[in-house]
């Protein structure tokens, strides 16, 4: 059965509003933009009157096996206070990355029609040796940064402020994340 441009059209949409709607369960003050002309689709305000701004991604169960979370051709330069949530409804997973760790991890293309645009690729495949069936798995350098929660994105920013006024420099990486993550409820 041949998928729906409804259905494709508003998938994307459908799932933002899911994941603004997990953001205001945890009890973040969050704001959504009427038009999407810079990459925002959520805006979160902290409690000390600064915002982050929010970018979501989705990827449905109905893309080919093995892209379930491919996230591709996307333009993006660094920008201060800007987060990625990328969500795989056929992994059931997300994975939040700063503006700063998606240019570190992704991959800028080089030829063809997305020409310097970049993608980030968080699941694999393997054939299991019995079913030779495909099965798809999220990337195990990416753990660190699987989330259910939201909570962890404002206490890293806090953190980069609290070192930024102490005079130290603080880089967003892998072992901030799984700090957080990993030990979170």
């Amino acid at each position: 059965m041949s998928i729906s441009f409804r259905h494709t059209a508003g998938f994307g949409k459908r799932i933002e509003y899911y994941i603004i709607g997990l953001m205001l369960k945890e009890g973040l003050d969050v704001y959504v933009p009427l038009v999407d002309d810079n990459a925002v689709d959520a805006i979160i305000r902290k409690s000390d009157g600064t915002y982050i701004e929010i970018q979501i991604k989705a990827r449905s169960n109905d893309v080919k096996v093995g892209d379930g979370a491919l996230f591709a051709a996307i333009t993006h330069e660094f920008r201060e206070n800007y987060y990625f949530v990328f969500y795989s409804e056929r992994l059931n997973c997300m994975w939040i990355l700063s503006s700063k760790e998606y240019l570190d991890e992704c991959v800028t293309n080089k030829t063809g029609k997305n020409a310097g645009k970049t993608s980030i690729w968080f699941n694999g495949t393997k054939t299991d040796p019995i079913t030779k069936q495909k099965i798809k798995y999220s990337k195990e350098r990416y753990k660190q940064i699987l989330s259910h929660r939201f909570q962890q994105v404002l206490l890293i920013w806090k953190q980069e402020i609290d070192r930024r006024k102490e005079g130290f420099t603080f880089e967003y990486g892998k072992q901030s994340f799984s700090n957080i993550f990993l030990s979170s409820t």
